[in-house]
């Protein structure tokens, strides 16, 4: 993808079922942090607070779709904030790095009130 890609493009080279089930996720996150922006990163809309990325949402390597929930490209401290994630279903990849992938709109959509608890959490312990 190109450097300066806006959402919007990034969003309309999607296929119809991608670009659904990440806007669902988009909505998910937009709606659990206040003060967030958004712009492409990592191939796929990344959310800040204060201009530090905390969740990118796009494709899954092996189908789907994603939302990494992480603290940046370089970690200010080592917390181990795995304890956030009551749910279970977060692949961590670090005790600060984790995934949570979906197979497609209808998982997003059935699990999107734990997702968004999980959002909300992940936002109020890295600001």
């Amino acid at each position: 993808m190109a450097k300066g890609l806006t959402v919007e493009a990034w969003l309309a080279a999607q296929t119809p079922d991608i670009r659904s089930a990440v806007e669902r996720l988009r909505a998910i996150v937009l709606d659990a942090g206040e003060g967030l922006t958004e712009h492409i990163k990592w191939n796929g809309p990344s959310f800040c607070i204060d201009g530090d990325d905390r969740i990118t949402v796009g494709l899954a390597p092996k189908g789907g779709v994603r939302a990494v929930l992480h603290r940046g490209v370089k970690t200010k401290d080592a917390a181990d904030l795995r304890s956030l994630d009551d749910s279970g279903w977060v692949q961590w990849a670090a005790a600060d790095r984790g995934v949570v992938a979906f197979a497609d709109e209808a998982a997003v959509v059935a699990a999107a009130e734990a997702f968004a608890a999980l959002c909300r959490r992940w936002l109020e312990a890295t600001r």
